[in-house]
């Protein structure tokens, strides 16, 4: 029994405190565990916008707000940009997947706007590489808002105020397609995420995490292997991943990037998200399939690995999905997996609910 006592006052005395790690400077917090080779970013913190009020009153950011709302912009006018993303579901639809025209289904879930100014690529296969050019293709996207992008400032010349919008956006009534596009992503750029209580806690009030949420930082940092693809302000590396989840040949089958590429090494890839404003954005994945952020966690802690192929499978199929390296199972217990998602709900801020416009008739 003494033996035994004496083992666990040890085990207390040497057990890290993490809350003494990081109630510092990030630049003086344990470096975190990456993979050879990766790019990554320290975390930073967001700052507030003092200047979001005079921006919103811009001219060009009002049009932008006005068309971005506006059902119009659909062919059958009755869809708009935000019946995708709604400012009260966290610019996103809470949906698997989104919902359009003729009551179709995409085949992805619809990404948040949170913080889309920052991002290099767009849509989960990264198809667009400007705001401007991510804009048009819900707009024609026959199983999103079906507008014929020929036709659709031939159509808002028809609505009374318009002509007036544009001419405080622009110095001239002329309503053109390229004026559109441009509007919504300027309108689009202003749609930021709000501090949370990590952002406090980088900025120095070392109050605002438990020692819970901190050993999840730590976690997060390290033996979970999140920051391998997560990190920096947007927690995110702006690039692809395969991280099992192609369905290769099955239901719900997604090539991802090769799409666009028609690489084979790009079979399955998508775009890293942001973890910014996790908690609002579910539910999660590239297809939505996935509504319990444990759950997704427990994933993770397995690997990934769920169809890799066997050699003869890869002779006979090129084109065979390989889950990304960086996919290892993690060995993570309960109480980890418990920490580690206490910290990432930390991400998640207070979200602003924006009044919606009224419509121009």
């Amino acid at each position: 029994m003494l033996l035994s006592f004496s083992i666990g006052i040890s085990e207390k005395i040497t057990s890290p405190n993490w809350r003494e790690l990081y109630s510092k400077p990030t630049k003086e917090w344990p470096k975190p565990n990456v993979d050879k080779g990766i790019n990554w970013q320290e975390f930073e913190s967001l700052n507030m916008d003092t200047l979001y009020y005079d921006t919103m009153d811009k001219p060009n950011v009002i049009l932008g707000q006005m068309l971005f709302f506006d059902p119009k912009l659909s062919g059958s006018n009755q869809i708009s940009c935000s019946s995708c993303h709604d400012p009260e579901l966290a610019w996103g639809d809470a949906r698997e997947v989104s919902l359009g025209n003729d009551h179709l289904q995409g085949k992805r879930n619809t990404p948040s706007l949170y913080n889309i100014s920052a991002r290099k690529s767009f849509f989960w296969d990264g198809r667009a590489a400007t705001l401007e050019e991510q804009a048009q293709g819900p707009i024609t996207a026959h199983h999103e808002m079906n507008m014929e992008s020929k036709n659709l400032a031939k159509k808002l010349k028809k609505v009374k105020g318009y002509d007036v919008l544009f001419q405080n956006a622009y110095g001239s009534t002329a309503i053109t397609y390229e004026k559109i596009l441009q509007s919504l992503a300027d309108f689009q750029k202003t749609i930021q995420s709000k501090r949370s209580r990590f952002d406090a806690f980088i900025d120095g009030d070392y109050s605002q995490l438990s020692d819970q949420e901190i050993e999840g930082l730590h976690l997060f940092r390290t033996k979970a292997r999140c920051m391998n693809c997560h990190s920096g302000k947007y927690f995110t590396d702006e690039s692809f991943h395969n991280i099992g989840l192609t369905y290769y040949k099955r239901e719900y089958e997604d090539l991802g990037l090769f799409n666009i590429t028609k690489k084979a090494e790009d079979v399955g890839k998508f775009r890293t998200p942001s973890l910014r404003d996790v908690m609002h954005t579910g539910p999660w994945m590239h297809n939505g399939l996935f509504d319990n952020i444990t759950g997704v966690v427990n994933m993770y802690n397995s690997g990934m690995h769920m169809i890799d192929p066997s050699e003869s499978e890869k002779a006979a199929d090129p084109f065979f999905p390989k889950t990304d390296v960086l996919m290892q199972p993690l060995n993570l217990t309960d109480d980890e997996i418990v920490s580690l998602v206490s910290f990432i709900k930390t991400l998640s801020g207070r979200q602003y609910k924006m009044e919606r416009p009224k419509i121009l008739r």
